[in-house]
């Protein structure tokens, strides 16, 4: 691997430890607060993630045109492992295993509306900043 993608490629490993490091503690303090009933934590995170990479693409991308590992570190890395898919998953199959099946529904609806919703209102929230 030459030097630049090597670069690239330890810039995106820094930038997911941090971001599995902050996942990790919201998780812990989510569920320490909430409890375990829903997967108040895991909807949290992907909501915050996804306003954040909102915010990120205006500032990282359209505003200051940021180098390219620069946005792997912030955009892959970080934000890629703070919010989870697979916990998503993983956790709607669990609610389907226990019979729950409104949980299940009303937890994919609301991860895929509150996503949504956050990535625009960070994209809304972040572009007068730039003008």
């Amino acid at each position: 691997i030459g030097g630049k993608r090597m670069q690239t490629l330890l810039t995106v490993a820094l930038g997911g430890a941090l971001g599995a490091l902050g996942r990790y503690g919201a998780v812990g303090l989510i569920n320490e607060v909430l409890g375990k009933q829903f997967p108040y934590a895991t909807l949290a995170v992907n909501v915050l993630g996804s306003f954040l990479i909102g915010v990120a693409y205006v500032f990282v991308v359209e505003k200051f045109h940021t180098l390219p590992e620069f946005r792997a570190l912030v955009m892959v890395g970080f934000l890629g492992a703070f919010t989870t898919f697979s916990t998503f998953s993983l956790e709607t199959v669990g609610l389907l295993d226990e019979g729950r099946v409104m949980a299940a529904g009303a937890y994919i609806l609301s991860s895929v509306i509150l996503c949504l919703m956050a990535t625009f209102s960070g994209i809304l929230i972040a572009k007068p900043m730039i003008s």
